[in-house]
């Protein structure tokens, strides 16, 4: 299994083209500027092993115990996936997900 130093590596955003940051607590699977993410994981948050490697769109938003999940929806194969949002993340984009998802 790879640990978080191994798989939490900054990117530049294939979406939005802005450069991010590593994430503080664990390896980062999306962008927090507009929150789409690549189908990197195949078994494991983390593993990179994924050959789709399709862009993800960040589709809808709900609160589960108190933190924020964005559910990624596969624009190549249509795999929908959780992740909890990134404690660095945009809030105003993620209001206008809200907004748009009502």
């Amino acid at each position: 299994m790879l640990n978080k130093n191994e798989t939490n590596k900054g990117f530049v955003c294939q979406h939005c083209g802005k450069t991010v940051a590593p994430a503080e607590k664990t390896a980062r699977n999306h962008c927090p500027y507009c929150l789409w993410s690549l189908h990197v994981d195949l078994e494991t948050p983390g593993d990179r092993q994924n050959p789709c490697q399709g862009l993800m769109e960040p589709a809808a938003l709900y609160q589960k115990h108190g933190e924020w999940i964005v559910i990624h929806r596969c624009q190549e194969c249509g795999t929908e996936k959780p992740n909890k949002l990134a404690s660095d993340v945009n809030y105003e984009t993620v209001l206008d997900l809200t907004q748009t998802n009502l």
